[in-house]
């Protein structure tokens, strides 16, 4: 229970301010919908959301656990990519974008 307040809270607190800094939505990048998702996902365009999160836990240095916030599949100029917020056990925030086709971290925040 108070591991999910602890949670809604840097969620609300990462929301406000992250907000105003974003200028409107990356011409170079478009997420997919879920049934995008779906048909990339079985058409063996992308690997499993699970395998882009245990490629992306590898990556962040330190110790103890690291909770996914936020997943979003999305289309770049490379190609697909998994964009995860991660949060870990001391609190720190990462971003990492996975390659969607081979499931390696592709970008670390």
């Amino acid at each position: 229970m108070a591991r999910t307040l602890i949670l809604l809270a840097w969620a609300v607190m990462l929301a406000g301010v992250s907000a105003p800094a974003i200028a409107g939505p990356d011409p170079d990048r478009t997420c997919l919908g879920k049934a995008e998702q779906r048909a990339a996902l079985s058409s063996g365009q992308t690997v499993t959301l699970a395998a882009a999160i245990r490629s992306a836990r590898g990556s962040v240095r330190g110790r103890g656990s690291r909770e996914v916030v936020k997943a979003r599949l999305c289309r770049e100029q490379n190609g697909l990519v998994y964009l995860l917020t991660l949060l870990t056990s001391d609190g720190k925030v990462t971003h990492t974008a996975v390659d969607a086709t081979s499931g390696k971290v592709v970008e670390l925040r």
